[in-house]
């Protein structure tokens, strides 16, 4: 499998082995693919920064450390992407609502017009023909994983070439990939077609996909290297981050989450017991279990360190479980995990990264590069002591 196990041993094994190559390696090789088992300049930890096995300033930490801040700028920059799509849609709750809404109308589609059903299955199942995306199809299926560059190419293919409802190429990669998150995943999508940014859109062309995947695919001819960007709406102006209020006094039930499993940076908090809720239970099998064996992992760390009983619940059952107890939880991001957890009493915790970093997200992602250096002064990130 490409992604390391879901733990956070796994993850830190993982990182002490890439962090050699997080300075001019990562930058002159990040963009190819050779290809599974081939892949030597990327990291493959996307599904452990998602799930926050490690900490985003944890990784940036080693590259800085290993590299200088102009050799590891690159990698750096990419590791920011993540923190920038989750403050950009922090920042404007009423998208990923428009976001949903669409999904409906277009899963709804799929229940009446058996073409676009049909088109729809051939694409998931890899059966349209084009070479590498049938294999990008593929891979997904049995990796839970693909390589940004593929990431891209492919939902180039299914938007412009396909003609396919984005959401629903969307919805396909949330199912499929252990790292997917609602920020990420949709924004990404939103930016192929030409409506994250309005009116710049990514375009796979065949020349491209044949000189970064080392000529292991050349479709040439098969691809709509022409095609203008989606005419959507652009996404509306950012709201204030909101405050959160101030977290209880005495003891408390922690409620972990797949969005944050780094026990050990949490507050020194008087926990009496532990619980983990995930809300993707409808992905395909293999990012359910990588996301099942991260929270048993993340639960038997927060159980050594506090000495609490642990165990995995239902978001529905989270008042029940916390037996008149405050719950505390670290912050959620907007996604399926807050619409779960919505109407939930929780006292929210937000890590000085996310503080610091998501008022900044604005505007496009350039402008937020420009502060990078300054948040990195403030942040001072350091690699894992261990």
């Amino acid at each position: 499998m490409e992604l390391p196990d879901p733990t956070r041993a796994a993850g830190l094994a993982r990182l002490r082995a890439f962090t050699p190559r997080m300075g001019a390696a990562y930058a002159a090789g990040r963009n190819a693919d050779p290809g599974p088992g081939l892949r030597q300049d990327v990291a493959r930890l996307s599904a452990h920064l998602r799930h926050r096995l490690l900490l985003e300033e944890e990784v940036v930490g080693a590259a800085l450390a290993a590299h200088g801040p102009q050799a590891a700028a690159k990698f750096v920059q990419e590791v920011f992407w993540r923190t920038y799509w989750k403050g950009f849609l922090q920042l404007r709750p009423a998208l990923w609502e428009d976001c949903k809404a669409g999904l409906a109308q277009d899963q709804a589609r799929l229940l009446t017009n058996g073409g676009l059903r049909r088109a729809v299955e051939q694409a998931t199942q890899g059966r349209t023909g084009i070479a590498p995306f049938d294999a990008w199809a593929a891979e997904l299926r049995e990796q839970g994983w693909l390589h940004n560059h593929a990431r891209m190419w492919f939902a180039s293919i299914w938007i412009f070439t396909l003609r396919l409802p984005w959401r629903l190429g969307a919805e396909h990669f949330r199912l499929h990939l252990a790292d997917a998150d609602a920020a990420s995943n949709t924004l990404s999508w939103r930016w192929v077609a030409g409506i994250q940014t309005p009116g710049k859109h990514y375009l796979a062309r065949a020349e491209n996909i044949a000189r970064y995947t080392g000529g292991r695919f050349d479709p040439r001819g098969q691809l709509d290297e022409g095609a203008e960007p989606l005419d959507e709406p652009g996404p509306p102006p950012p709201a204030p981050l909101p405050a959160l209020p101030p977290l209880p006094d005495g003891e408390v039930a922690l409620l972990l989450h797949e969005d944050d499993l780094h026990v050990e940076s949490l507050p020194p908090w008087r926990v009496r017991r532990i619980a983990a809720v995930a809300a993707r239970d409808d992905a395909a099998p293999l990012p359910r279990a990588w996301t099942a064996a991260a929270l048993e992992d993340a639960l038997a760390r927060a159980e050594a360190r506090w000495g609490a009983p642990a165990r995995r619940i239902a978001a529905k059952e989270v008042t029940t479980w916390a037996d008149g107890l405050p719950v505390v939880t670290p912050d959620i991001p907007a996604g399926w995990l807050d619409d779960a957890l919505a109407g939930v009493a929780a006292h929210r915790w937000r890590r000085p990264w996310d503080a610091a970093c998501w008022p900044l997200a604005r505007k496009g992602f350039f402008p937020f590069r420009e502060a990078i250096p300054e948040l990195l002064a403030t942040l001072d990130p350091r690699p894992p002591a261990c």
